[in-house]
């Protein structure tokens, strides 16, 4: 795989340790997919994916990480990259996070409302060890699984943590997210516009390989895929054909 291939990186949202996926992040709209998510983590991987994006749904909601075990056997059983998100609030949960097997954390709520915990991060772990997680709607930071607008502007956000070292942000347009309509490529590019070396993860209704090609050929550096793959429009032998 060249450095210029955009990586594709599957989701895997866990509620009491089951794969599920939400629409717009809205809890009363859940799927469960697989009742396994190592099962699920064991097929990316036989198909030459190399990353996951692990979302603790119920960690998100608690404010405390809540699914480690699903980390532990994931990382311990795969050879995938994994970013985790959800929950991860203290240094207690970073910390755990990491052991764990976590190869990055995402902060997305907490660098909003507690960016100081956040720079401590970067400087105790290295910047490399953090994503920036930057949930917008309507060009807004979003928090707290998506249930209240913080007001802060997404370019300031991305700034901040930029200047603090941070190189890599998943951002992800809500109203796009679990609807398969497409992802916000414009707004990727207005990113990239302002933020030419940030390493720019999209995420939220990337539905089809082609946008996927779209995505790469607008520099973005990953795009998260999830229910387009659980609904079978991106197919796993797509993604392997790809990275042949």
């Amino acid at each position: 795989m060249s450095n210029s291939t955009i990586k594709i990186i599957p989701a895997i949202d866990i509620i009491e340790g089951k794969c599920v996926r939400l629409s717009q992040g809205d809890y009363n709209q859940k799927k469960v997919y697989n009742e396994n998510p190592l099962e699920v983590a064991k097929s990316f991987e036989d198909h030459g994916i190399e990353h996951l994006h692990l979302v603790d749904l119920d960690g998100a909601k608690s404010a405390k990480v809540i699914n480690y075990a699903v980390l532990e056997k994931i990382a311990g059983q795969t050879n995938l990259k994994i970013d985790f998100g959800g929950g991860v609030k203290s240094d207690e949960d970073i910390k755990k996070v990491l052991e764990s097997g976590a190869n990055h954390v995402t902060a997305g709520s907490i660098a909003v409302k507690n960016p100081e915990t956040v720079y401590r991060w970067i400087q105790d772990f290295g910047p490399e060890k953090i994503i920036l997680g930057a949930d917008v709607r309507d060009r807004k930071i979003a928090i707290n699984g998506w249930k209240e607008d913080s007001g802060l502007e997404l370019f300031e956000f991305l700034e901040k943590f930029t200047e603090r070292g941070v190189s890599t942000s998943i951002c992800t347009d809500i109203s796009k997210d679990g609807m398969m309509s497409g992802s916000s490529i414009e707004l990727y590019s207005a990113i990239l516009e302002e933020f030419p070396d940030l390493q720019l993860i999209a995420s939220g209704g990337v539905s089809s390989m082609e946008e996927v090609i779209e995505l790469q050929g607008k520099g973005l550096f990953g795009a998260i895929v999830g229910k387009a793959i659980y609904e079978g429009q991106i197919s796993l032998i797509d993604i392997a054909n790809f990275y042949k």
